[in-house]
């Protein structure tokens, strides 16, 4: 049985395409097949740590959302803590499931254990943050958010430093907040889990490989038993042909998907 996953990077640039790939390669079962890809926007080239930032993007996931379930991929992860416009892009994805890191992390972490925190690079992403776990019902979750003074381009510039910075602050998360463990809460935090993980003696979630991993199990569960999303209720997509093809709402010469590296 083959899995088609399709990991779209939420930036328009593709600098760490082919190191996801690569960390996806690794982990995935036999027979799934992954495409990363970055949006085609030149207006937010570097990060999503601003809700502008994320809005000036949610047209283009939307509409990358669309060409994925076009093109047949049994789920598609939108690649970015924040989970911007995962929403919208679920109404539109078709038979494709849409999953997001924030989300998947928390439901992993709720299997794991009864309190969680977080490790952001600034204390300007946690009311985000925040606001999408008490959305996903994981409230109850959060023993803190911990701040590492990085920037989203900072975490894989000095591994070491951040590295160092990870540890103190898990320490603090688990030692005086209570966490029994830590989400990285940003995707550009992979890499580092396993160290910090038999550092701290705490399960330590990799956003991206919980989110992967999530739509990979999604995507099984498709195949296997017919899952899909639900398209009554909150769930009805707009009119195929009476608006989305008449008004010609998704281009299909003009999909914002570029730079495609395959795991």
């Amino acid at each position: 049985m083959t899995l088609r996953i399709r990991w779209i990077r939420a930036v328009g640039n593709d600098t760490y395409n082919a190191r996801f790939a690569q960390e996806f390669a690794e982990v995935k079962n036999p027979g799934t097949e992954v495409e990363v890809v970055s949006l085609r926007n030149a207006s937010v080239q570097h990060h999503v740590e601003y809700q502008s930032y994320e809005g000036l993007l949610s047209g283009d996931i939307v509409r990358a959302v669309r060409d994925t379930a076009q093109q047949g991929f049994d789920a598609v992860v939108v690649g970015c803590f924040y989970d911007p416009a995962l929403v919208e892009a679920r109404e539109i994805s078709g038979r494709t499931v849409v999953v997001a890191p924030c989300q998947a992390s928390f439901e992993v972490a709720a299997n794991l254990a009864q309190k969680v925190s977080v490790i952001v690079g600034r204390r300007k992403w946690v009311p985000r943050i925040e606001s999408r776990v008490r959305e996903y019902g994981h409230a109850h979750l959060i023993a803190s958010f911990r701040a590492l003074e990085l920037g989203v381009e900072d975490f894989q510039r000095d591994r070491d430093e951040t590295v160092r910075r990870m540890i103190a602050q898990g320490r603090h998360a688990i030692d005086e907040d209570g966490a029994e463990a830590l989400i990285l809460g940003c995707t550009l935090e992979f890499g580092f889990y396993r160290q910090l993980q038999d550092t701290l003696g705490v399960p330590v979630i990799d956003s991206a490989l919980a989110a992967f991993k999530r739509a990979e199990a999604l995507a099984d569960m498709k195949q296997r038993f017919g899952w899909t999303p639900s398209r009554v209720g909150s769930g009805e997509p707009p009119p195929e042909d009476k608006e989305l093809r008449a008004w010609n709402v998704f281009d299909p010469a003009d999909v914002p998907v570029v730079s495609p590296v395959h795991a």
